[in-house]
């Protein structure tokens, strides 16, 4: 618990440009609202393969409000890799399993956070309100 503590602290002192911790919160805060709003998109939308255009549309949205969303969308697709590898392992004994489905999530989670355009991950098919 002490080291997370300590990883977030020097996260959040590399992060913070000469905007101020004011802002830094504020973009970090609206970027975490954006990965919220993609992830309840993906759950309305139950449309098959559209994981990654969720993702990668999150952490775009994400990294537009500045270097707080780009850290929001770090730490929390890092905290998300973290607890769903533990899960795997020790809950259901699995090792490795979704191991290319969790490459490509990071690599549409990269795509976003980059600012690159997140419909290069849109299926066909999927709704205009997404």
């Amino acid at each position: 618990m002490r080291l997370a503590t300590v990883i977030v602290l020097c996260s959040l002192f590399l992060g913070v440009s000469g905007d101020g911790w004011y802002s830094f919160f504020r973009e970090a805060v609206q970027g975490t609202w954006d990965l919220w709003r993609a992830y309840r998109d993906n759950l309305e939308a139950n449309y098959q393969n559209a994981d990654q255009y969720f993702y990668a549309r999150g952490n775009y949205e994400a990294q537009q409000r500045g270097s707080g969303g780009i850290w929001a969308a770090k730490i929390i697709s890092t905290g998300r890799k973290y607890f769903q590898g533990l899960l795997n392992r020790y809950y259901f004994g699995i090792r490795n399993h979704g191991l290319e489905t969790l490459q490509a999530t990071q690599k549409a989670e990269e795509w976003g956070r980059s600012g690159k355009n997140p419909n290069h991950f849109r299926p066909e098919g999927l709704p205009e309100k997404f």
